[in-house]
Formats: structure tokens, sequence, C-alpha cells
């Protein structure tokens, strides 16, 4: 046995494996703030934040954006507004309650966030690239098993149409890039 495989080290010592994925976090996150490179001069991150989540929910009301973002509504106002004078979010009555406004993303808005999303896919790709078929089938069984652990939702396919919301939209982690 080695020590990499024993009770006090290795892959069964959570410490090492923790040191390890937040060495991973940090590629994570790098990745992500270079995908957000082409929108960072328009908005912030916690309002792209916000364009995903009206991406992957469609028009929603302010409350549930709040809810959704873990943010007070006055909050989510502020940034709703800033998205709207950016031309990247927009409101309009709820057709079936008219006392209710929805948020919705513009055109403009929903090429912002795929944008960001096929960067970011792209970036992912070129890392696993550099990988060896096995660890790369090795890495899948450990994100899938980390990700179940943390009740992360799987990302879309490739070919998928749908952004994919990032840990923010439905899961209730409050989420991160």
């Amino acid at each position: 046995m080695t020590e990499r495989d024993g009770p006090t080290g290795g892959a069964d010592d959570v410490d090492e494996v923790t040191r390890a994925v937040l060495t991973a976090s940090r590629l994570l996150v790098a990745i992500s703030a270079r995908s957000l490179a082409a929108v960072e001069e328009r908005v912030t991150l916690p309002q792209f934040r916000m364009l995903v989540v009206l991406s992957v929910r469609g028009a929603t009301k302010l409350v549930v954006l709040a809810d959704q973002l873990q943010v007070a509504p006055s909050t989510a106002m502020r940034m709703v507004d800033r998205l709207i004078a950016a031309g990247l979010a927009d409101r309009q009555t709820n057709p079936d309650n008219r006392r209710e406004t929805l948020l919705r993303l513009t055109d403009e808005g929903r090429r912002a966030v795929e944008e960001v999303t096929v960067r970011r896919r792209a970036e992912l790709a070129t890392v696993v690239e550099r990988l060896a078929p096995r660890q790369r089938a090795a890495l899948v069984d450990a994100l899938t098993a980390f990700n179940a652990a943390g009740g992360e939702p799987v990302a879309p396919a490739t070919d998928d149409a749908e952004p994919y919301p990032l840990g923010w939209a439905d899961t209730g982690v409050g989420g991160g890039i």
C-alpha cells in the first residue's frame, strides 16, 4: 500500500482531496473570469448571474429573481435597472396579472449569455483535451460523484441550446461561477 492509498494520505485524506478541489476551483474561476471578459465592461458578475437566471427561467417576477440569486428585492431591482439601461433586459406587463411586471432578457442579453457560455466551454475543452483518455474517464467519475454530493445538476450536452445555470438557478446552493 502506498502513502497515497493509505488511510492517512491520498484519496482517503479529506484534507488532501479538499486541497486538490480548491486548486481546481481556482482554475475554474480563472476560466470563468476570462469567459466573462467580453461582457465585463457592461455587467458585473452578480448582474451576469441574473442574466443567466433569466436565460434559464424566461420572463420572471422580481421577487423570484431575488430569491434565486439570494439577494434582497431592492438589490435585485437595482441590478435589473442597470441591465435595462445596458440594453440586456427589459420589463413587460404580466399578461396573466396586469398588476405584475415580468423581467426578461433582450436579444442582446441572450447573445451575451450565449457568448460567455461558448467561451467558457471552449476553454474548458482545451484543458480537458490535454488529459489522457484514462484521466478523462477518471475525472468524469470523480466530478460526477462530487457534483452529486453537492446537489449540482448535470450540465447540458454541447448541442443543447439552453445555457447552463452554473449552480445558482434552482439548486439552492447559492453558487458562484
